[in-house]
């Protein structure tokens, strides 16, 4: 059911809502300017506080810093938070085939009432697309469920094993206009260089996990000198190691006003990373948006890279 703020036709802003800086000039509600664009996911200084960040992809695309990662949102509830989303100010939603709901993004969208252009849409291949033409007509499907005829980002979601013919499909969708930048996730350092020597489209994205205590700073470093933006898509490690309530990032929280888990989607930023967290609580979607107001501090910075463990939360990790 939608909030009485929502009606039809359109999403409309709730009693005491500001909406952030997210259209382009001309479009949208009043007073709301281009967002700041940052090149390659390189965090540079913020024109102005408060202003979502957008970094720019290898062919010239722009992409939010942080959007919705929607991992188990379906039915109307999971429509529901993406319409929460989208009210807050999301402008990118992280879907994937093995998701399971590449129709209710679609659907989110629609409803909304915003423009497409204005919505960045990501999803991923997964492993029944394993081969060429498995790929291409994974990628139809995706164009079908999301009721769009382009998708704006789309990796492989794994390096599996016929991982050179899904990215061969991926580049010929982008020749064809289905699909305009094109990736990959959690591809380790060999893998990376193996695709890069082959590829004719250098990737835009490398999803990884990326966190505090799992920061792969060589790879990162790597990817940047490619011009491969980096995006996590664990940026509190899925709750398994308690960033959200770490007494460090929880003191330095309190420095700036914000909590331990708004201090670890900064830090990540800061390092130029995108970050795609995951909530259905409109409260935590809120409070994960309001991280473009403030900057930590140099000295802030080297307590939070200290707390790099150099190992993975997840026993499946492909790195």
């Amino acid at each position: 059911m939608r909030a009485a703020w929502q009606r039809k036709g359109g999403l409309s802003s709730p009693p005491g809502t500001d909406w952030p800086d997210q259209s382009s000039p001309g479009q949208g509600r009043p007073d709301q300017t281009r967002s700041d664009q940052i090149g390659a996911g390189q965090a540079g200084p913020e024109q102005r506080r408060g202003r979502m960040q957008q970094a720019t992809l290898n062919n010239g695309q722009t992409m939010p810093m942080l959007g919705l990662g929607t991992y188990t949102l379906s039915g109307s509830s999971g429509v529901d938070v993406m319409l929460d989303a989208l009210e807050l100010g999301y402008r990118l939603l992280d879907t994937a085939k093995m998701y399971g709901n590449e129709h209710e993004v679609g659907q989110a969208v629609l409803e909304s009432g915003l423009a497409r252009r204005e919505i960045f849409i990501t999803s991923k291949l997964n492993r029944p697309c394993a081969s060429y033409q498995k790929a291409r007509q994974g990628i139809a499907t995706s164009l079908e469920a999301l009721q769009t005829d382009y998708i704006d980002l789309m990796l492989v979601h794994e390096p599996y094993e016929a991982w050179e013919e899904m990215y061969q499909a991926l580049e010929d969708a982008v020749a064809e206009g289905t699909v305009r930048s094109i990736g990959i996730s959690s591809f380790g350092l060999e893998r990376c260089k193996r695709l890069y020597a082959q590829c004719r489209i250098t990737p835009a994205l490398n999803q990884l996990e990326n966190h505090i205590y799992f920061q792969q700073d060589s790879l990162v470093g790597w990817l940047k000198e490619q011009g491969t933006c980096v995006q996590a898509w664990s940026p509190f490690g899925e709750g398994r190691a308690g960033i959200c309530s770490h007494p460090v990032l929880t003191a330095t929280g309190r420095k700036y006003g914000k909590t331990a888990a708004q201090v670890a989607l900064r830090f990540l930023v800061q390092r130029g990373i995108a970050v795609v967290p995951k909530s259905s609580h409109r409260q935590r979607l809120a409070e994960n948006m309001a991280i473009f107001d403030f900057q930590l501090t140099e000295e802030d910075m080297q307590v939070l890279q200290d707390m790099d463990t150099g190992k993975s939360l997840f026993s499946w990790s492909w790195i």
